[in-house]
């Protein structure tokens, strides 16, 4: 047969196709199926609507501008006009630095916990479940206490060492299941004892540590977005910008992974593969993220669960709403961390500790034993 021919009689089938008049069901279902979709697209503009609000906030409080001006201020140091030292300097050299990381982070994390829910099929794991956050921890504590360098400065040591280490999990987890098989629960369970591992580590360097190097590795743990500057966003945001570029890009494979392996690999999907890829990207983005902020729990955990309430389980749509939710739920938690005490400074770790805490268990208690799906 012919390509002219095959060409023929699809040019054909489709001329029929569209020659058949639309039945009121399938009017009314396209409709319906149009409102449905532009609702989850308006939950997401919500988000983000909410995420430039908390931005405004952030910006204006504790100072003599307001929120309009504060967004101006903005505005002209974009566009390279001048503007008022005094006011500028300040917004855009402290307040900026913080809010734009955790932006960045908050959508890295909250993305990061899709992908992990969805790949485990687990609705209580998240980016630190691979052990990526106890890694992170034991070599930014080696940093910090062996008092070595690498002929760098002290906070870029300290973000080498915890990247670095943040990833031999990852690599555990693959290797375990490169010959274990990459189930959902062989990856939990090596995450769980790479974790231990590496808190036992922890422990011990800080039993050696002097008293100095102590609060200093405290104040790493905790979390905050006030480790870093301007100088450490451009490798901040390329390396959660390809993170989440690639997760977006599986989100398809996402779903069909969601509903099985068996189901996966009938349709052509290596599930194991697949699993293995999204975990390492997942701690790739974690690694990052947790290098320059420190450990940061619950945004990965609650972040999806609460969009997904609202979004549903399709990750084409929860990945972006849950990017948008987790950003603002970042920079308002730092938001909360510089109110509460103020003018004292509630590390933002702490803050989303104590409302991701409480909140993870209004989600549980209001599914009554239903939590995914």
């Amino acid at each position: 047969m012919t390509d002219e021919i095959v060409g023929e009689r699809i040019r054909s089938k489709i001329d029929e196709w569209n020659s058949v008049e639309p039945t009121n069901e399938l009017v009314t279902g396209y409709k319906d199926y149009q409102k449905y979709i532009g609702r989850k697209w308006s939950f997401t503009f919500l988000f983000i609507l909410a995420a430039i609000v908390v931005v405004g906030i952030a910006m204006s409080y504790g100072s003599s501008m307001g929120f309009k001006e504060s967004y101006s201020v903005l505005w002209h140091h974009i566009t390279g006009d001048i503007i008022d030292p005094d006011k500028g300097g300040i917004l855009i050299e402290l307040r900026m630095p913080r809010i734009v990381i955790g932006l960045i982070a908050g959508a890295g994390l909250a993305v990061a916990g899709v992908v992990m829910q969805s790949t485990l099929n687990n609705p209580l794991a998240d980016p630190y479940t691979t052990g990526v956050s106890s890694g992170a921890g034991f070599g930014a504590t080696m940093a910090i206490t062996s008092g070595s360098s690498l002929a760098l400065s002290e906070s870029t040591t300290i973000v080498v060492y915890a990247f670095v280490f943040s990833l031999i999990p990852t690599a555990v987890i693959v290797a375990v299941s490169k010959i274990r098989g990459a189930s959902p629960t062989m990856m939990i369970m090596s995450g769980i004892a790479v974790m231990y591992i590496f808190n036992a580590c922890t422990t011990v360097l800080m039993l050696w540590s002097n008293p100095n190097d102590m609060q200093a590795v405290y104040l790493w743990t905790v979390g905050a977005l006030t480790h870093h500057g301007w100088e450490c966003v451009p490798v901040l945001f390329t390396a959660t910008f390809v993170g989440l570029v690639l997760m977006f890009a599986l989100s398809r494979k996402l779903n069909v992974l969601a509903t099985g392996d068996d189901n996966a690999n009938a349709m052509g999907l290596n599930a194991n593969n697949l699993r293995i890829l999204n975990m390492i990207v997942v701690a790739l983005v974690s690694a990052a993220i947790v290098s320059f902020t420190g450990m940061i729990g619950f945004v990965g955990l609650v972040a999806p669960h609460i969009v997904r309430l609202f979004i549903g389980a399709d990750n084409r749509y929860l990945m972006p709403a849950s990017a948008a939710f987790g950003a603002f739920i970042l920079v308002a938690a730092d938001l909360v961390g510089r109110w509460v005490i103020a003018p004292s400074v509630l590390p933002v770790g702490v803050v989303t500790s104590f409302m991701g805490g409480p909140i993870f268990l209004w989600l549980l208690m209001r599914r009554k034993g239903k939590i995914w799906g």
